[in-house]
């Protein structure tokens, strides 16, 4: 059936602007953003296909070109779309946490770590570089690994600390298997950089484990010290 043909407050534009975004469920903020479905297929049923295709809303939002404009209904004007649309989130979130100290928004913090990080298909090594009010200077990925690994090396950590001019700092890695509890490897690097930042006069406020879910914290779950 057309979707002109649906009742008005089934629709998943009208229903968003009835009832808010959330609202609505995945497939149908996925029609939202195709606009159009294709021959034979109206945008929910197409939105509802992709999402069978590739497994779910975050598995097609971080599918590479290749894959997302191989599919029917996509192509490379969308790709670059929800790349834009993707990127503005991202902006969005550092936004919030610009200004203010770290210590005032965690759950922002961790929210802006996660989009930076979650995509990743490696595992991947950053720090947020702070200012002496543990106001954000900076965020780098610093290491990149292979699917379950990443080689961090604490002396570069410490050179980029010195060129921020960072007071302190927060780390983060990704878990790509989506599992977030800390490795010992995890635990006795972060032992290490503390040792080593210190003596620079930098400390190491947390260390945030991106996975699946919601962030973890290795100071909030008693692996390392404040």
């Amino acid at each position: 059936m057309n979707i002109r043909e649906w009742p008005a407050e089934e629709r998943p534009r009208e229903k968003l602007l009835q009832r808010g975004a959330g609202s609505l469920t995945d497939a149908e903020l996925l029609a939202v953003f195709l606009g159009s479905g294709v021959r034979g297929r109206n945008v929910v049923e197409l939105a509802r296909g992709l999402l069978v295709r590739f497994g779910g809303l975050r598995q097609l939002l971080e599918a590479d070109r290749e894959a997302f404009v191989g599919e029917l209904g996509l192509g490379p004007v969308r790709y670059s779309q929800l790349q834009a649309l993707l990127e503005i989130g991202r902006r969005h979130l550092a936004t919030a946490i610009e200004r203010e100290s770290v210590m005032d928004s965690p759950a922002a913090v961790r929210r802006y770590l996660k989009s930076m990080l979650r995509h990743e298909v490696s595992e991947v090594f950053g720090c947020l570089f702070l200012d002496t009010k543990h106001r954000p200077l900076a965020f780098e990925i610093l290491f990149r690994g292979t699917i379950d690994r990443a080689s961090v090396y604490p002396r570069e950590v410490v050179r980029r600390a010195l060129q921020h001019n960072a007071a302190a700092l927060i780390l983060c890695h990704n878990h790509p298997s989506g599992n977030s509890e800390p490795s010992q490897d995890d635990v006795h690097l972060t032992l290490s950089l503390k040792r080593g930042l210190g003596l620079i006069d930098v400390r190491v406020l947390d260390h945030i484990i991106i996975g699946d879910g919601e962030p973890l914290s290795m100071v909030e779950h008693g692996w390392i010290a404040a």
